[in-house]
């Protein structure tokens, strides 16, 4: 009876349904919000970025705001979180 009354293997069980349930809706949200990345994102949005980093370069980051929002709105539709 002893072994028998230790196992509390149920209440675990379900102690970690919630959870498991909790992570599933989270994940649903997060697919739902926006596609998963499928670069790096180094790698992503390269017109942007060419035209971001030279504006910096040439004029300072105060002066590009435009295209480094241009290139944010990009690199959220390439799936990341930015």
């Amino acid at each position: 009876e002893d072994l028998e009354g230790e196992e509390t293997m149920p209440v675990q069980t379900s102690a970690a349904l919630p959870t498991e349930k909790a992570a599933q809706a989270s994940g649903t949200e997060a697919v739902g919000a926006a596609p998963a990345p499928k670069k790096k994102m180094c790698c992503a949005c390269p017109e942007t970025k060419k035209a971001r980093d030279e504006c910096i370069i040439e004029n300072g980051e105060d002066a590009c705001s435009q295209l480094i929002e241009a290139h944010k709105v990009c690199l959220r539709a390439e799936g990341f979180n930015v």
